[in-house]
């Protein structure tokens, strides 16, 4: 079909196609929709993909930079009404104006040179959606489910706004062109109030950049450098916290994360 159109898939778009039919239908099934689901897909690409959500859900929105695919893509609104492409970047598109306060999933092969910047705009959006089934880089992968002792600021940012596991691994043969890198597709159930009591967002995620900050330092010169804090300081929030600071941020649950927030957020401001 690609060559018939003149289409060659650009790495600059991070394009490999997904389209071995066993995987997609497993994807659709893990994301566990219900008939009356709206779908957010992201890079659509073949529609591969496309086609099996739009018999699955009510109503599908899918977001394309690459026009080139728009006569592949047009096909397919003609083949399902509920159908929409929507032709431009999801980092640029407001959110709000699709979806507005109705409750919606996102199920998507994702490119990978923007996953993270996408699964932000995902989490921290006020109405964020109720389910995120995504193919990504394995290594994202093994980050995004990592355990304490492996833990790193996307670990940690995902459980702080959901649950997320692991659906399954994929080879890459089942791509077109076949990636370099092993691929897998995760699920995040979002929460409605986050899992752990912090005084706010914002300043939870300060705490856990500044400790992230510098990698294989002792936690205790983490958060000095990255909180501004002095030697004393540091030690009183470590201390209150019953954190040894000589840990690295890695091995922190989220539990202790939000221990260390509340207890920063109640120092003496200047």
């Amino acid at each position: 079909m690609l060559e018939s159109l003149n289409i060659l898939p650009k790495k600059s778009l991070g394009q490999n196609f997904l389209h071995d039919p066993n995987a997609l239908e497993k994807i659709v099934q893990s994301a566990e929709l219900p008939p009356d689901a709206l779908v957010l897909e992201i890079g659509p690409g073949t529609g591969a993909l496309t086609a099996r959500l739009a018999q699955a859900a009510r109503r599908v929105v899918a977001f394309e930079t690459d026009v080139r695919l728009r006569p592949v893509l047009e096909a397919m609104q003609q083949q399902y009404p509920n159908l929409k492409v929507v032709w431009g970047d999801f980092l640029e598109v407001d959110l709000e104006g699709v979806v507005g306060g109705d409750p919606y999933y996102v199920v998507a092969n994702l490119p990978y040179y923007i996953t993270s910047a996408i699964l932000r705009k995902l989490l921290e959006h006020p109405n964020p959606p109720k389910r995120i089934v995504v193919t990504v880089q394995r290594e994202v992968a093994d980050r995004i489910t990592a355990k304490s002792g492996e833990m790193s600021l996307l670990s940690v940012s995902v459980l702080f706004y959901g649950k997320p596991e692991l659906v399954m691994r994929l080879n890459p043969a089942v791509f077109w062109p076949r990636p370099d890198v092993e691929s897998a597709v995760v699920r995040i159930d979002t929460f409605s109030q986050p899992p752990v009591d912090v005084p706010d967002d914002e300043t939870f995620f300060k705490v856990v950049r500044a400790g992230f900050g510098q990698k294989r330092k002792q936690l205790k010169n983490s958060l000095a450098n990255g909180l501004a804090l002095t030697n004393e300081q540091a030690d009183q929030v470590l201390a209150g916290a019953e954190i040894d600071g000589r840990r690295r941020a890695e091995t922190l649950n989220l539990e202790e994360w939000a221990i260390l927030t509340r207890i920063y957020a109640a120092l003496p401001k200047n």
